[in-house]
């Protein structure tokens, strides 16, 4: 696999002591509460397998969203509690037994089908209740807790979800939290949890006793004003051309883009099928060499993109040379910004092409 890595003309690098860093971070900032680890879409396309094993010295609660994420995470971790957090389908709760997976029961459907295996398999089996407090998403209506299908019911976590945590003054936060409180006075003394990456940044009213830190975990900042997360990755591609074009040339699909004067281009191996958007252009998109930085021209193809490298000495680039997509010159959220999206997007859009390389410095956290 090694050799065939090197063959590959864009290759991603991850920092496990950087994610490590962060987790111990996030706890920090939500000291009192348990703090669980959001490893949902291949740990957010960065490898769930890799994450999960390297946070498993930290980490007691993991969450995944749909069931076969919980079965893939089960075999790589025997024995700690892993919640999914769209429950099952009808046909299941036998599944999420065989693998001793946490269900979130989003419904009363849920519930009542949850509860009748129980019955039939005569065990308690465990799993967590999730509240709708105003996203109108995921959850139980404020209506429905007093519903006949939760009598006697004892879950093991009950949660619900923000929608604005991102904006720390919005009010809906704190109509959110107050509803929370509210709907789980219904189940007295079980852990709470309202909080995700975002709400762990709103301050210890809504940290409760667990919190569930995702996307801040890989580097993202949750917020505008929050700079203290460690970035944990690097992503390059190389060039396989190199071209010099006249005055009026025209480049990409399309021809969008014409050139203004003589320049020096670079066929790059990395485009929309590895998660760089077509909009990345559009948003005034660049990669970067050492320190210079390289304007995509034309339009993302599905395999390659192109920059105007007349700006790096001619001696210093030849095929193969390495730039810098995402790193220390421009984070995940610039990409974002100039692709016209968000940072999750980005993220859990990078592409399996890659050869990935994952870095574990061991040092003190």
């Amino acid at each position: 696999m090694r050799g065939l890595c090197e063959h590959k003309s864009a290759r991603l690098k991850v920092d496990l002591s950087a994610i490590r860093k962060n987790y111990a971070r996030l706890s920090r900032y939500a000291v009192g509460a348990d703090c669980a680890a959001v490893v949902k879409a291949d740990a957010y396309g960065l490898g769930m397998d890799k994450i999960a094993t390297a946070l498993a010295g930290q980490v007691k609660s993991f969450f995944v969203a749909q069931p076969e994420e919980g079965c893939l995470l089960r075999k790589i971790l025997p024995n700690k509690r892993i919640f999914v957090l769209h429950g099952f389908l009808p046909d299941g709760p036998g599944l999420m037994a065989d693998y001793n997976l946490i269900p979130v029961l989003n419904s009363l459907e849920q519930v009542r089908g949850w509860r009748a295996f129980c019955s039939r398999k005569e065990r308690d089996y465990p799993a967590a209740l999730q509240f709708d407090t105003g996203m109108s998403r995921f959850g139980l209506a404020e209506e429905d807790i007093q519903n006949e299908a939760l009598k006697g019911f004892k879950p093991i976590l009950v949660m619900s979800h923000l929608a604005c945590a991102d904006h720390l003054d919005h009010p809906a936060n704190e109509e959110q939290r107050k509803r929370f409180i509210k709907m789980s006075a219904a189940f007295p003394h079980v852990p709470r949890s309202l909080a995700a990456s975002s709400g762990i940044f709103l301050g210890t009213d809504y940290h409760f006793d667990l919190v569930r830190p995702g996307v801040a975990l890989y580097g993202l900042p949750p917020n505008e004003m929050d700079t203290s997360l460690h970035p944990v990755l690097e992503l390059e591609a190389q060039i396989l051309q190199l071209r010099k074009i006249s005055k009026g040339a025209g480049v990409g699909y399309g021809l969008s883009y014409h050139a203004t004067h003589s320049m020096r281009l670079a066929t790059v191996g990395i485009g929309y099928a590895d998660g760089v958007f077509r909009a990345f252009s559009e948003g005034g998109g660049h990669l970067w060499y050492k320190g210079i930085r390289l304007p995509i021209i034309g339009r993302v193809s599905m395999d390659s993109l192109t920059v105007d490298v007349t700006a790096v000495p001619e001696e210093q680039l030849a095929e193969g040379s390495w730039l810098s997509v995402i790193g220390p010159e421009q984070d995940i959220a610039t990409v974002a910004a100039q692709s016209g999206t968000i940072g999750y997007e980005i993220l859990t859009s990078l592409g399996h092409r890659f050869a990935r390389f994952y870095h574990d410095d061991d040092d003190d956290i």
